[in-house]
């Protein structure tokens, strides 16, 4: 017995799957829920005094990334550094 052929179907833009939405055409096969959720984004204010800002901007153009960036990329290390000194004290 032969098997059924899956049919494929074709990839399609966040655009389009919005289209059909609005159209009030069923979506439901355009989600697999093999993705996993991702945790909302906050923001949040925090005060730099100027020479930490114009160092932050430095190591930004050095490294062509947006200050933000720099700032994620520290902050998650520092992190994981706290966490690890933490796991071999305790």
């Amino acid at each position: 017995m032969k098997k059924a052929a899956k049919k494929k179907m074709k990839k399609m833009s966040a655009d389009d799957i919005a289209n059909l939405a609005e159209q009030g055409k069923s979506i439901s096969k355009f989600f697999t829920n093999a993705g996993s959720m991702k945790k909302t984004i906050q923001r949040v204010n925090v005060d730099f005094v100027g020479d930490m800002l114009e160092e932050l901007d430095r190591i930004a153009e050095e490294l062509n990334i947006s200050r933000q960036a720099v700032i994620k990329t520290y902050l998650r290390q520092a992190l994981d550094q706290h966490y690890l000194a933490k796991s071999k004290a305790g």
